[in-house]
């Protein structure tokens, strides 16, 4: 199969999470003999924290600056394409939607790996800018990184005619045990971009847990914290972790933190990338409760569930050998159910059924 896919970023992990996804799913395409070709506009911001400049052989990472410059290429590779996929966040998201939907590709499909902010900002009123204003009714196939209600709406708001959920992954090769280090060492740590909506949470179950035990060593890593974040003495700040780093990070903390911006906790079914990359890693998980947790992970056998500072401060202070078990069972249940292998071959199975309905 050859797919092409225009999306967010590939080519750098800074302040975004598709680029992780990507980069597993892609790998595992490549290696069961697929064919991607990846366009990405050269955002400044991702040029100068880029950390992948070319994909694996039988992939091609098309970087370009201005859609014009682009858009001949991108119809040649449609045109012999098995699929082409479109991406929330992308910069040129209609005008691919458009040059797509007009291809000779078998199978035009789009991919909502934000589901729960697209599904606010209608309710909001407001427009989304990587959507076709008639929606994604033109669409063969439209994927969700959250599942549950999430897929209805899509359905009732935007026309998705086939509609399936393509959740959160990992690459087990990138995300494995590690030895810890120094400078990550901690009793808590939580790894992830700044988002308002979910600042509350992580008040709750990581700042004020730090305020209240200001003798233990909390660690945070992630893109766009603003200069008025409320910083602690015993809280020690990464600014950018390139996901070279990310095995030893969770492997450096006695717990390591998922806290699910709010729009995604409302929705539910919409498991973040880090909960699989901690499990895959061997790291005891804590996270915040949200609808369909138990979907993905078995709440108190494979991962500590936290509604409040309390109840974070409480799951600090589980025995060892417990945390050891808890970790080993959700590093299992990964591996078996969530790898990027596992989603890759669940994406494939979809396109195809998909070009079915065409070719009968």
């Amino acid at each position: 199969m050859k797919l092409v896919i225009f999306g967010l970023s590939v080519s750098s992990s800074w302040g975004n999470g598709h680029a992780a996804l990507w980069r597993g799913l892609i790998g595992a395409l490549l290696r069961d003999g697929h064919r991607v070709v990846f366009f990405e506009r050269d955002e400044p911001w991702y040029r100068y924290n880029r950390d992948l400049h070319e994909l694996p052989e039988g992939g091609r990472l098309v970087l370009y600056r201005h859609w014009q410059e682009v858009a001949g290429p991108a119809q040649a590779a449609l045109d012999d394409a098995d699929a082409g996929m479109v991406t929330s966040y992308c910069p040129d998201g209609v005008a691919a939607a458009h040059l797509l939907l007009d291809s000779r590709a078998r199978v035009r499909c789009f991919y909502d790996l934000d589901t729960p902010v697209t599904l606010a900002q209608l309710e909001a009123g407001q427009t989304v800018p990587y959507l076709l204003p008639e929606g994604l009714g033109g669409f063969d196939l439209v994927l969700s990184f959250t599942g549950g209600q999430a897929l209805d709406e899509i359905r009732i708001r935007l026309g998705g005619r086939h509609v399936a959920p393509l959740y959160g992954s990992v690459d087990p090769d990138l995300h494995r045990p590690a030895a810890p280090r120094p400078q990550y060492q901690a009793v808590l740590s939580w790894l992830g971009t700044y988002a308002e909506d979910r600042q509350a949470a992580l008040d709750a179950l990581f700042l004020q847990p730090a305020r209240r035990r200001p003798g233990d060593r909390f660690v945070l890593a992630g893109a766009q914290y603003p200069d008025g974040f409320p910083w602690t003495a015993n809280l020690y700040y990464v600014r950018h972790l390139p996901p070279s780093e990310h095995a030893a990070f969770y492997a450096s903390a006695r717990l390591t933190l998922n806290v699910t911006r709010g729009a995604m906790a409302r929705m539910g079914f919409c498991p973040s990338g880090r909960l699989f990359e901690a499990a895959a890693c061997g790291a005891p998980l804590l996270t915040d409760s949200w609808e369909g947790l138990d979907h993905f992970f078995t709440p108190g056998e494979e991962v500590l569930v936290a509604g409040d500072t309390a109840t974070a401060l409480a799951a600090l202070d589980t025995p060892a050998a417990t945390l050891a078990a808890i970790a080993r069972r959700a590093r299992e249940r990964t591996l078996a159910q969530h790898s990027a292998t596992q989603r890759a071959r669940e994406l494939v199975g979809l396109l195809a059924q998909a070009a079915a309905p065409a070719e009968a």
